[in-house]
C-alpha cells in the first residue's frame, strides 16, 4: 500500500508541473500583458505617477525576461529581483487588476469555494445514491418512472437558468432574496454564530442548484450500474444461499457499483468550481469562478495562473482521494499498483 501511496504522490507532482507549464504559457499566448496595456492608456492620459508604479511592477515580477524565466521564478525554482518568490514559497504575486497581492484577492473566496463545493458533493451523494437504488430495486415502477423523468429534468436544465427562476420566483412570493452566501449585514464582519446561520441558509439554495445536474447524472448511471450488477450469477446465488435480499445488495452489486462514482471524485471537484461560475454570477457569489473569468479578461496573469493552479489541485487531490479509496474497495487494484 506504501508503494502503491508512492507511486500516486510521484506522478501527482509531475502533473502538477506539466499543468503549471501550461497553465502560464497559454495564458501568456495573447499579445500584450495587463500591465503593457494599462501603461499604454495611461500615457495617453499623461498620468506619470501610475506610469512609474507600473514599470516598477514589471521590474518587481520580472515580467521583462524571456517567458521561460518567468515562469521558473513564478513557481520559484529560480531566484527573480527579490529571491526566491514563487509559488513553492506561498508567494502567489500581484494582482494588477486589484491592485494588491493574489492571497489578498482570493483569501476568503477560495474556502467559501471549498465549502460550497463540499456541500454540492454530500448533497449530490446524500440524494443520488438512495434515489438510485430504491430505483434499481423497483424498476418499471412508478417510483422508477419518477426517478428517470426528474432525472431527465435534471439534466436538460442550465443550472444558471434554475438559478435564475429561483431567485425570481422567491424574492416575488416569498419576499426573500436569495443572493450571496450570507445577508448584506455580515458583509467584511468576523464569523460568529449568527453570521454562520446566515451562511448555511444562504447555502442551501446554491447546492441545490450547482447539484442538480450531477445529482441525476449519477441516478441515472448508479441505477444502470446496479441493474447490470443485479442480474450477475453471484447475486442470485448469494440470494438462493439464504442471505437477505437487503444485505446481498449492500454487501455485493451496490459496493461493486460505486467503483466509477469513486473514481470520478477527481473529476466532480473541477467541473464543480468551472460549472459553477455563471450561477455564481447570477447569485452573487462571492467564490472564485467570477475573479478567474475577470482575470483571464482583463490578462491578469498571476491571479488567473493561481486560480488555475488551484482547480489543478483540486483535481489530481480528488484523483489520489479516489485512488485510495478504489484501493481500499477493491484490493486488485492495491495489489496491481504495488507491483
Amino acid at each position: 500500500m506504501i508503494r502503491f501511496l508512492l507511486r500516486r504522490l510521484f506522478t501527482m507532482a509531475v502533473t502538477l508541473v506539466i499543468i503549471s507549464a501550461l497553465v502560464f504559457f497559454i495564458i501568456k499566448l495573447p499579445p500584450g500583458d495587463f500591465l503593457s496595456n494599462l501603461i499604454y492608456e495611461l500615457r495617453a492620459q499623461n498620468d506619470n505617477a501610475s506610469i512609474t508604479k507600473a514599470e516598477f511592477l514589471i521590474k518587481q515580477y520580472a515580467l521583462d525576461r524571456p517567458a521561460w524565466e518567468q515562469y521558473l521564478i513564478w513557481i520559484g525554482v529560480i531566484p527573480g529581483p527579490n529571491g526566491f518568490s514563487g509559488l513553492l514559497q506561498g508567494d502567489w504575486g500581484w494582482s494588477f487588476e486589484y491592485d494588491k497581492p493574489v492571497a489578498d484577492v482570493v483569501g476568503d473566496a477560495l474556502w467559501l469555494t471549498l465549502l460550497v463545493n463540499l456541500a454540492v458533493v454530500i448533497f449530490i451523494h446524500i440524494v443520488s445514491i438512495p434515489i438510485a437504488i430504491y430505483s434499481a430495486t423497483r424498476q418499471y415502477s412508478i417510483g422508477d418512472y419518477l426517478a428517470t423523468f426528474i432525472g431527465y429534468i435534471g439534466l436538460a436544465t442550465p443550472s444558471f437558468l434554475l438559478a435564475l427562476i429561483l431567485l425570481y420566483y422567491l424574492n416575488r412570493w416569498f419576499g426573500v432574496s436569495i443572493g450571496g452566501l450570507y445577508d448584506a449585514k455580515f458583509a467584511g464582519e468576523p464569523w460568529d454564530w449568527p453570521k454562520i446561520q446566515s451562511f448555511l441558509a444562504h447555502l442551501i439554495v446554491p447546492t441545490i442548484v450547482i447539484g442538480l445536474a450531477g445529482t441525476a447524472s449519477m441516478i441515472r448511471r448508479m441505477r444502470a450500474n446496479l441493474l447490470d450488477e443485479l442480474g450477475r450469477q453471484y447475486y442470485v446465488t448469494a440470494k438462493a444461499k439464504g442471505l437477505g435480499p437487503t444485505k446481498a445488495l449492500l454487501k455485493y452489486p451496490f459496493r461493486m457499483s460505486l467503483n466509477p462514482f469513486i473514481a470520478d471524485i477527481g473529476n466532480l471537484l473541477p467541473h464543480l468550481v468551472s460549472g459553477s461560475v455563471l450561477v455564481s454570477l447570477v447569485l452573487s457569489l462571492p467564490t472564485v469562478g467570477p475573479i478567474l473569468l475577470s482575470a483571464l479578461k482583463n490578462q491578469d496573469q498571476f491571479l488567473a495562473g493561481f486560480i488555475l493552479m488551484f482547480v489543478a489541485v483540486l483535481t489530481v487531490v480528488g484523483m489520489l482521494i479516489s485512488d485510495l479509496l478504489l484501493a481500499w474497495i477493491d484490493p486488485r487494484i492495491r495489489m496491481g499498483g504495488g507491483r
